[in-house]
């Protein structure tokens, strides 16, 4: 039974032949630059999608402001604020 290392289904075999592909392409000399270039990259990803995940998290679990206080006499026109009169069927 052969292990898989990727999602693709990708053998031990097929591994290597990439990895000489590459080796062939870049040469041994930019191969450690590209793949510092490419640590980098996965890291700041990982610290953009973990920022995100912080400020969501945050704006979760803020508790919404309280309500402001009306003055005596200030009409409110919010449609929470307007009741129904019962008796007449009108707002008020």
């Amino acid at each position: 039974m052969e292990t898989n290392l990727f999602a693709f289904a990708l053998g031990m075999p097929e591994v290597i032949l990439i990895l000489a592909v590459v080796l062939i392409l870049f040469g041994a000399k930019k191969l450690p630059e590209l793949a510092r270039g490419m640590g980098k990259g996965i890291k700041e990803f990982k610290h953009a999608t973990r920022e995100i995940q912080d400020d969501i998290d945050e704006a979760l679990n803020d508790d919404p402001p309280p309500p402001r206080k009306k003055a005596p006499g200030e009409k409110s026109e919010h449609w929470t604020d307007k009741t129904v009169d019962k008796d007449s069927g009108s707002e008020g």
